[in-house]
């Protein structure tokens, strides 16, 4: 598979998780992200997120500086819901294989990205 289809696969991964995420905190099915936090409401953070992640599927994820920042942008915003921090949240034991899946999904994201950058440096 090429880089660009497995960082294509690897966003469309992180946009099903959070319309997931967005339509569970919308219809409050447990387990829900909160509605807030600290920083800012998460409904319009989660939007955001998608359409950062649909440009990037867009414009090419790895298609010139815009694709590739416009992928790393949306694996980036992803860690806020599905970070490392996760293991420490209660319900943990519940959201478990979405936070595995999107912590995979952001890793290939950016070791795709960054291989690619570096055979253009090369």
């Amino acid at each position: 598979m090429s880089e660009s289809r497995s960082i294509t696969a690897a966003l469309s991964v992180l946009i099903i998780l959070q319309l997931v995420m967005l339509g569970a905190l919308y219809a409050q099915v447990p387990p829900h992200p909160p509605a807030t936090i600290p920083l800012f409401a998460i409904a319009p953070f989660l939007a955001v997120a998608l359409a950062t992640a649909a440009a990037a599927l867009i414009v090419g994820p790895v298609a010139g500086r815009t694709g590739r920042a416009l992928s790393l942008l949306a694996a980036l915003m992803a860690l806020l819901s599905f970070g490392p921090q996760k293991y420490l949240d209660p319900q943990f034991p519940l959201i478990w294989p979405a936070v595995l899946a999107a912590q995979v999904a952001v890793i290939a994201v950016f070791v795709g990205v960054l291989l690619r950058q570096g055979q253009r440096s090369a």
